[in-house]
């Protein structure tokens, strides 16, 4: 049954939401796209009916109303009947427009010395970048020639086509980490070789461990097993050893996932010495050590480390195409034990019967090659970062930002807790964030921003300028700041 939330339970989500710094309604619905942008009303959860709510919070019903409108236009709130809309994120076309009505009109200066808001919406909120072109191309066209000698047969195959994995293999041997193709499972992306992993490993209630901040969507994916998240937190220069230790061992959760290369969001890379004191205790706890490896070949200093699977065959390591030639490719994969693979396959079979051959046909030429494209790219992210700090220290220089050593982002400490209200006023200056929170548990991180360095230098400055003008306007009315972060978080069980 689809989710509803009732007018006392959303009452008490808004907190003090009416401070007067502008129409009640505007303030009603801005706190309320704070709340779903933040996750802490779900997506495609009913909102109470407009009486209800008028009268749970002693307003007007056309307070109620306006703002509910005012959601819908900003593509917040499906055109459900009645009044009782489903809350959504604004879908966004290639140009950056929504698809399910006009951009939130501003309610301060759009411009300001410097700034030119391009048109549509500059998005900072995903870290990826565009296509490798011509290796991708190339890729392509070699997979469709390759293409009839596999159609008389089914199509299906849970595991993924032996020379994508033995592609894979040989990457891993060469690393310094033997591995045959029995070992990889190719799967459709990181993220769903991650929801594999926990639908085998991971019963509703088990705890997995996670290092916080940490990836987005793999926090997402750890709620949606209905497990319990039990987070580590970083330190200023990076893991916790101890702290991760202890927990490992007090704790003993079902599962670990780490993103020891280039960590998203900090962008920093765990040391060997520290992977091998991970590995041994989480084997002495008995817990299964998941390593998200997608960033691994993003490494712009050339610092090198030795793959969590070079400590120990236990490991499950996943990685994929995205970062390193196109997030549309849709092609990652799991390295394991074989008999570990099998589970996995096995457990698939539930989720769908393996991923398209054309992809997986190109993705193995890719794999061969997979050094062709990134002296070039790695070059361009370089030059990119460079320019995202230069530009930071400029307009920006309360933010505390940390050059990471490999990655796509940046993460900054903001001056204050405005993480959440910059995301909400984000799109009135022509930009789209992730806020702090989003990479966290309970509301933690308000005092954070990830920052991709995946657009050009231009972009990039155009961006900078407007978190300037967005930070100003917070900065000149403290009240609107309040209503935009006083909003409690929902806890996470």
């Amino acid at each position: 049954m689809a989710a509803a939330l009732t007018a006392l339970a959303l009452s008490r989500l808004l907190g003090p939401w009416n401070t007067g710094a502008g129409p009640a309604y505007r303030e009603l619905a801005e706190v309320v796209r704070l709340l779903i942008l933040d996750g802490r009303i779900p997506l495609d959860t009913a909102l109470p009916s407009e009486r209800s709510l008028s009268s749970a919070l002693a307003v007007s019903r056309t307070t109620v109303t306006a703002a509910y409108s005012s959601l819908r236009e900003q593509g917040f709130l499906s055109s459900g009947q009645g009044s009782r809309g489903r809350t959504r994120i604004p879908e966004l076309t290639p140009f950056g427009r929504s698809l399910y009505g006009p951009q939130p009109q501003a309610t301060g200066p759009l411009t300001a010395p410097g700034l030119t808001v391009p048109e549509g919406l500059i998005d900072l909120a995903y870290s990826a970048m565009p296509a490798s072109g011509e290796v991708v191309h190339r890729a392509f066209a070699a997979a469709l020639t390759e293409l009839p000698a596999l159609l008389p047969g089914f199509g299906y195959d849970a595991l993924g086509l032996p020379p994508l994995r033995q592609a894979i293999a040989d990457r891993y041997s060469a690393a310094g980490v033997p591995t045959h193709a029995g070992q990889i499972m190719v799967t459709s992306g990181a993220q769903h070789a991650l929801t594999i992993i926990i639908r085998t490993l991971a019963d509703r209630q088990d705890r997995i461990l996670v290092e916080h901040p940490s990836y987005p969507n793999a926090l997402d994916a750890v709620r949606a097993a209905r497990c319990r998240p039990v987070p580590v937190p970083f330190t200023e220069s990076g893991w916790d050893m101890p702290a991760l230790e202890s927990t490992l061992a007090q704790q003993r959760p079902k599962l670990a996932y780490v993103v020891p290369d280039f960590h998203n969001p900090t962008g920093m890379i765990m040391p060997d010495h520290h992977r091998r004191r991970l590995v041994r205790a989480a084997a002495a706890a008995g817990t299964v050590l998941v390593a998200d490896e997608t960033l691994r070949e993003l490494n712009l200093d050339g610092i090198a480390s030795t793959p969590l699977a070079g400590f120990s065959n236990a490991v499950v390591s996943v990685g994929s195409l995205s970062k390193s030639h196109w997030g549309g490719l849709r092609t990652g994969w799991i390295r394991a034990s074989e008999p570990m693979i099998q589970r996995f396959a096995a457990a698939r079979t539930t989720l769908d019967l393996g991923g398209p051959i054309m992809e997986q046909l190109a993705a193995a030429h890719l794999v061969r090659a997979l050094d062709e494209p990134l002296p070039a790219l790695l070059g361009t992210l370089r030059g990119n970062r460079a320019a995202l700090l230069a530009l930071l220290q400029e307009h920006l220089p309360e933010w505390e930002a940390a050059r990471p050593t490999g990655g796509l982002s940046v993460w900054c400490r903001l001056p204050a807790p405005i993480s959440t209200a910059l995301t909400v006023i984000a799109p009135d200056y022509g930009i789209r964030l992730a806020a702090g929170p989003r990479f966290g548990i309970g509301g933690a991180f308000e005092r954070y921003l990830r920052l991709p360095f995946t657009l050009p230098p231009d972009k990039l400055e155009a961006a900078v300028l407007a978190l300037r003008a967005a930070q100003d306007r917070l900065d000149a009315a403290p009240q609107l700041r309040r209503s935009l972060t006083q909003a409690p978080a929902v806890a996470i069980a």
